[in-house]
């Protein structure tokens, strides 16, 4: 099995599609999350800010957890931001996967490290990119993220296809796969957001992926 084997026949660099973006509510501040260190020169202000982070890390990865396991059981997590491109959680099951394909999704793809959909797709002729990264809050090489909106540009390319990008829960690493789809298809990072969390108000933006989306997008030249 290869699970980094994205490709789509002859597309190296699919032609970019143009949405028009929806401008929400404001962006939530990154700082909730890991210090973006923006000079408040306070040791205290800094030890409370990584404190708060710590907690939030461990309520996120219980709640990531917990998202999980309940979605295994009660069927499919599916958000639309267009009317082409969803986001939602870990499919996990045949039944899951044939809700996936009765929604009209042809292409998926699946962040988790946790289960490759592929076996579970190919009856229904769902194209699969296991894309596994953990959802550790550690830093996300550009890679990812060039695998997965190339697979994403080419599959959208057919008028036909519909995206399904999904982790386990759905809170932190598939949102992260949908801002960079989106800001490569013209949405400022801040508007890209502001669409994701108010279609889907679980989605979780940690700082160290957004930097990790916008490391990516700044190498794009």
């Amino acid at each position: 099995m290869r699970p980094w084997s994205c490709e789509l026949g002859n597309a190296e660099r699919p032609a970019v599609l143009s949405v028009s973006p929806r401008v929400g509510s404001s962006r939530r501040k990154l700082e909730e999350g890991l210090p973006l260190n923006r000079g408040s020169g306070s040791l205290v202000t800094e030890w409370v800010t990584s404190a708060r982070y710590l907690r939030r890390l461990r309520d996120n990865i219980r709640a990531d957890k917990n998202a999980g396991l309940k979605r295994r059981r009660v069927g499919m997590d599916i958000t639309w931001l267009t009317d082409r491109i969803a986001v939602g959680g870990g499919i996990w099951t045949p039944d899951n996967m044939a809700a996936v394909s009765r929604a009209g999704i042809t292409h998926v793809i699946d962040m988790q490290i946790e289960f490759d959909d592929t076996p579970l797709a190919a009856p229904h002729g769902i194209v699969v990119c296991w894309n596994p990264i953990d959802d550790d809050f550690e830093a996300k090489p550009p890679e990812v993220f060039a695998r997965g909106v190339g697979f994403a540009l080419a599959a959208l390319e057919k008028d036909e296809a519909k995206l399904f990008v999904h982790c386990a829960a759905g809170v932190h690493r598939a949102p992260m796969m949908a801002l960079a789809l989106l800001a490569v298809m013209g949405w400022s990072v801040e508007d890209a957001m502001d669409l994701i969390e108010m279609r889907r108000p679980v989605a979780d933006f940690a700082g160290v992926y957004v930097r990790s989306v916008e490391n990516f997008l700044n190498g794009r030249g």
